[in-house]
């Protein structure tokens, strides 16, 4: 059954920053599932999980850190899905990127002879290191105690040389962003809203996925990072490793949805990861994953790196492995 858009949903709300008032909406979704006979989540026989990448106001508000052009429009349009599809979605899983400012992907974890860090927008590459003068900047140990400045400056190629060989995107410097305690890491109010009213209406509990936290790596996909170990061979620990737990809790449902930002980076890992988990483990899984493209938007750098042509390539390779490639007019019906 497809519902109509609860009447406090606004769209252009959707690109400010405001507060979501609770208590007046948990009374609204009572009365909303009373009305249109929404049951409580644990009753579905066919569990459907909606798997939102990154929605926050770092990425989806103009104005914020590392806005994608395009979020607001996806993010109104994803919030319409939900609310007519709120009696078909058992559970929402919101990731939330989350970094600190000493972080490897952060222009103060890199400097060169002339003690400039590099700009936003900068990728740094080995040869980089050869012959321009890039480096770990030193002064940054005492944040990591258990590494000396020769251990840093072999970490860093070591990183570099795992990207290469592994086929991941070269290390870019990105502009700080997503900072753990900041109003860019929280979710847009809008996003957190209708997850809210779902709750509520459903009577269950979203799940909030933190990544991206261990400053040597990045970590575009919730359920991996792109380097998973060190220079010296020693894996980094929980909870900054491939996520087993969420891995088998998402493979636990019959449907996935997925939709979130950054179309390019974070959903497109998290969906490789995904589906590369469910054929290692021989699930007969991605025929169930269903990526709402017209809710996501991929990174163009102005004057720098466009990664739309890649993700293009990327996602025709997860039409082929079985995925679902929709738009959100598409109704959750499993029936």
């Amino acid at each position: 059954m497809t519902l109509p858009l609860p009447p406090f949903y606004n769209a252009e709300r959707l690109s400010t920053l405001w507060s979501v008032p609770y208590q007046e909406r948990a009374s609204q979704a009572r009365q909303w599932a009373g009305q249109h006979q929404i049951p409580p989540a644990f009753t579905d026989d066919i569990r459907t999980c909606l798997l939102l990448i990154d929605l926050q106001n770092t990425f989806c508000l103009p104005n914020f850190e590392l806005f994608v052009p395009g979020a607001v429009a996806d993010n109104q349009r994803l919030c319409q899905f939900i609310y007519r599809n709120l009696g078909h979605i058992t559970e929402i899983c919101a990731t939330l990127d989350t970094h600190q400012p000493l972080q490897i992907f952060h222009p103060i974890f890199w400097i060169n002879d002339q003690g400039e860090h590099p700009a936003p927008g900068r990728q740094i590459t080995l040869e980089d290191l050869d012959q321009q003068g890039w480096r770990v900047n030193p002064a940054i140990c005492h944040v990591l105690s258990h590494y000396t400045d020769a251990d840093l400056q072999a970490y860093g190629r070591y990183y570099l040389e795992q990207l290469e060989a592994t086929g991941k995107y070269r290390l870019m410097i990105w502009p700080y962003h997503s900072l753990l305690g900041g109003m860019g890491h929280a979710l847009v109010a809008g996003i957190e809203e209708a997850i809210f009213f779902h709750g509520m209406a459903r009577q269950t509990q979203a799940r909030l996925e933190l990544k991206g936290r261990h400053p040597l790596t990045e970590n575009y996909s919730v359920l991996g990072a792109e380097v998973t170990e060190n220079h010296l061979g020693r894996a980094f620990t929980a909870p900054d490793r491939p996520d087993v737990d969420l891995i088998k809790h998402l493979l636990d449902f019959d449907q996935i949805v997925i939709a979130g930002q950054a179309k390019s980076h974070c959903v497109a890992w998290t969906i490789a990861d995904l589906v590369t988990a469910a054929e290692a483990k021989g699930v007969d899984f991605v025929n169930r994953l269903h990526i709402l493209e017209d809710c996501m938007s991929s990174v163009v750098i102005p004057g720098g790196v466009d990664f739309r042509g890649p993700t293009e390539e990327l996602f025709a390779q997860f039409g082929d492995r079985g995925c679902q490639r929709l738009d959100s007019h598409w109704t959750i019906d499993f029936s």
